[in-house]
């Protein structure tokens, strides 16, 4: 039988083995900040003639810290693909968190089928809205 001791030193251990492996994967991410704040209007629900602003910033996590100069190359595409995203969406969309949560989902999905298309790997595995402000 393994005393007490010994089990409390194995557990510990594994659990330090368990943490550091964490952290060696968590330094496999880099992130890269969309500058400037991606400003841009929609079109109100309830009065065609009027329009809505809204301003987000955005960052993306990348798969490999040297994956940031490619996504850094492709910005203007991908940045494009977030206005049009975001110029086409609903008030409620906008307004909701709900439509919030979906139009970061349709963006991350557009920047990975755009990066995929254009260097064969997805390389954005996250879309982030660090700020967002509607009005």
């Amino acid at each position: 039988m393994i005393p007490q001791r010994w089990l409390i030193n194995i557990v510990l251990i594994l659990s330090l083995t368990t943490l550091s492996a964490g952290i060696a994967r968590a330094q496999d991410v880099a992130y890269y900040g969309f500058e400037p704040d991606i400003i841009t209007n929609f079109v109100k629900d309830k009065d065609e003639y009027r329009l809505g602003f809204i301003r987000v910033a955005v960052e993306v996590m990348v798969d490999n810290p040297k994956n940031v100069s490619v996504v850094e190359h492709h910005a203007p595409l991908i940045r494009d693909a977030f206005i049009q995203i975001l110029s086409t969406a609903s008030e409620h969309q906008i307004k909701t968190m709900t439509g919030r949560d979906q139009l970061r989902l349709k963006c991350f999905e557009r920047a990975q089928e755009l990066m995929t298309q254009e260097t064969g790997n997805p390389v954005i595995k996250q879309v982030i809205f660090t700020k967002y402000l509607y009005q």
